[in-house]
């Protein structure tokens, strides 16, 4: 999915080159690097303080970069050696951590601070879009916080494009999802607009009162962003 490749920070792997694997693939072995944030930590108080965009991209988002590069390593040696095993073993790490990678890549891009366009409704295809599938924004909205309200433990909701059938939608995916956030829900799913609902997103901030936090980010939500998505992804 090129709208999704486009966002990660790749590099080579030092010591590693492409080699023939007994599975009979040839394939050039990568680490991904913490993308930096296109504002300040704290361009987006008040909705988010500095600290908690400080700590959720150089802690967590960190954390899952190093571990799925490690897997990835892990995986790469053991695919040579022909370890099944151990290959299948991997790959709960390479959903999880490889997920929260994807996941956090796009939802930097979903914000931007109130002087820079934050909380400015879609204009054009994506605005049509909204009020075909939703009736508005405003309900759009409405059914994304009572969803993200609603889900048990940790995850993320997605506002999508359906690619086969040619709809917005909106779901929910628990922890990381997989790889691709929506790619269990459907190979054709294409995230536009993902709200990170794990606590470590609002915790520090808004405590046990989630609502809050849902009513609150739209004031920097970058629709401006997902509107190019949605206009690249239908052409």
């Amino acid at each position: 999915m090129a709208a999704v490749r486009t966002l990660l920070s790749r590099k080579p792997l030092t010591g590693l080159k492409s080699k023939n694997l007994r599975s009979g693939f040839c394939r050039e072995f990568q680490t991904f690097s913490l993308p930096d944030l296109p504002y300040d930590y704290s361009a987006l108080e008040p909705v988010i303080s500095g600290e908690i965009m400080q700590l959720h991209h150089q802690k967590h988002h960190q954390t899952y970069i190093t571990n799925y590069n490690k897997s990835l390593e892990q995986l790469h040696e053991a695919m040579e050696k022909g370890d099944s095993q151990t290959v299948v073993k991997l790959q709960s790490s390479i959903k999880f951590n490889g997920g929260g990678h994807i996941n956090h890549s796009i939802f930097w891009n979903n914000l931007i601070p109130v002087n820079k366009g934050g909380g400015e409704p879609p204009i054009g295809a994506l605005c049509e879009a909204i009020d075909t599938n939703f009736g508005s924004l405003e309900r759009l909205v409405q059914k994304i916080n009572a969803k993200g309200a609603a889900l048990q433990g940790s995850g993320w909701v997605w506002l999508g494009l359906d690619k086969e059938m040619k709809r917005l939608v909106v779901k929910t995916t628990e922890n990381q999802a997989s790889f691709d956030p929506l790619v269990t829900k459907g190979a054709t799913l294409v995230p536009l607009l993902g709200v990170d609902v794990w606590e470590h997103a609002y915790y520090l901030q808004y405590k046990n009162v989630k609502p809050d936090y849902l009513k609150n980010i739209w004031k920097v939500i970058n629709w401006k962003y997902a509107s190019e998505m949605y206009e690249k992804e239908c052409s």
